[in-house]
């Protein structure tokens, strides 16, 4: 039981890290461009788009399909460059568990 015990401890002492670390993702950004830097979107940790930002020079009422490409393009590397920055930071407490559907 002594070690039933012990284990319980560690458990929950990891546990803490994990939302301790959850919680800095939401503080952490990244940030993705297309289109040479004409589209810039920055998300947020916790995959929330935080800002976008469009140069005036790439919008082209002729054109708006380039546009909705340009941000949709960006975005989605935003959102890929989230992904690997969860895994960077919690990944560490999945290791070698072999837990199906975390991180």
């Amino acid at each position: 039981m002594k070690n039933m015990g012990s284990m319980m401890k560690q458990m929950q002492k990891m546990q803490k890290q994990m939302q301790k670390a959850q919680e800095e993702l939401k503080e952490k950004t990244v940030e993705a461009t297309a289109g040479g830097g004409a589209v810039k979107v920055i998300a947020s940790g916790d995959k929330r788009i935080v800002d976008i930002e469009i140069d005036e020079d790439v919008v082209d009422p002729e054109d708006v399909e380039m546009l909705q490409d340009l941000v949709l393009a960006a975005t989605n590397e935003a959102l890929k460059q989230v992904d690997e920055l969860v895994e960077q930071d919690m990944g560490k407490f999945t290791k070698g568990m072999n837990l199906p559907g975390m991180f």
